[in-house]
């Protein structure tokens, strides 16, 4: 029986991992971050809590980092663990530094100190692609990130590739273009929209406000990239490799189809608000995930508009079954309304 070490394991790819290797048969140990407030909701929605072990690890401190793979003594390390809010980096550039980019060296200098034939693991994000003109992007497309998180991301891809090269150690990156779900954090614009669009049909909101809606993503489906995740350590050789679907939708689009799921005329309840936007936009991402495909045997399958009705679907379902009175793991009731949040977009606007 393998063992694998998931860190972020609490996040939606970290859940969905874990339910992935359990059903491969894997003896998992995941790491998360100590909070006052627990946040394991997503492992127990898949109910998968009760099947793992679960380490506490700060990406800040090495020590708890060399305990963890001491402790779990892990063949395959998953690092999924990181700020990974491109709006939180820009509001937080130096823990989002710490934690995302030399968070991952601290991990591989651990692996290579402890065992280094452990197979790694390490998300990248098509963020490190930001203001390319080139379309798709693919392995060789040149990285130009246009984010605090996006540059800290390219360091960790970059130190990924050094350690690999420098140490002989097994360690592929996945540039993981967007892939969403119901466990999306609320804090991403695709899960905000359908929360949002389930809260308005239920006539619990009004409106939705949105920074930009002409800014145009790559989304996939997020149970269905974490197998890549997977298949990237059972080759032969380590590599980097494009997780996307080749197919790029408008945050309108997403709203469009969203409200349309739900009966609702969108213009009727989207207000655009410039406190949303990002103070640097990315360019057009979309990926070429042929290598994928060709090597990995991968490829998506869950079209945009049936993504868009599976989010939708289930915040309906989870808003009436609150309506209802009953409980059962989920984040949107904690969450708190943006209006009351201050950003440093704020700020921008009044330089």
């Amino acid at each position: 029986m393998k063992t694998a070490l998931i860190t972020g394991v609490t996040g939606q790819d970290g859940a969905y991992l874990v339910d992935f290797l359990l059903k491969k048969g894997y003896n998992v140990f995941g790491t998360y971050r100590r909070l006052s407030t627990p946040n394991f909701w997503r492992l127990q929605y898949l109910n998968v809590f009760d099947k793992i072990d679960l380490i506490p690890v700060d990406l800040i401190d090495t020590g708890s980092i060399l305990e963890a793979i001491k402790i779990a003594n892990p063949d395959e390390v998953y690092h999924l663990a990181a700020q990974s809010f491109v709006g939180a980096s820009f509001e937080q550039p130096t823990s989002t530094g710490m934690v995302t980019g030399i968070g991952t060296t601290r991990l591989l200098e651990a692996i290579r100190v402890f065992n280094s034939h452990i197979k790694f693991y390490n998300a990248a994000t098509s963020e490190l692609y930001g203001t390319v003109k080139t379309e798709p992007q693919n392995e060789n497309t040149s990285f130009f990130p246009a984010s605090p998180y996006a540059t800290a991301k390219l360091y960790s891809f970059w130190i990924t590739s050094n350690y690999r090269l420098g140490y002989d150690i097994f360690a592929s990156n996945g540039i993981l273009f967007n892939h969403e779900s119901c466990l999306r954090g609320l804090e991403f614009v695709t899960r905000k929209i359908s929360n949002s669009v389930a809260k308005i049909k239920l006539e619990i909101e009004k409106t939705l406000e949105i920074g930009n809606l002409d800014t145009k993503r790559d989304w996939g489906f997020a149970p269905e990239y974490v197998e890549a995740m997977w298949l990237m350590l059972q080759q032969e050789k380590p590599d980097d490799f494009v997780i996307a679907t080749n197919e790029t939708h408008s945050v309108r689009e997403f709203v469009e189809k969203a409200f349309e799921i739900a009966g609702l005329n969108w213009e009727d309840h989207v207000r655009l608000n410039k406190r949303f936007k990002r103070p640097l936009e990315t360019g057009i991402l979309r990926g070429d995930y042929t290598k994928a495909k060709q090597k990995l045997g991968w490829e998506p399958k869950t079209k945009f508009e049936d993504l868009v009705k599976i989010m939708v679907d289930e915040d309906l379902k989870r808003w009436k079954m609150w309506l209802d009175g009953k409980a059962f793991p989920w984040d949107a009731p904690n969450y708190p309304t943006e209006s009351r949040i201050l950003s440093r977009s704020m700020t921008l606007e009044k330089l």
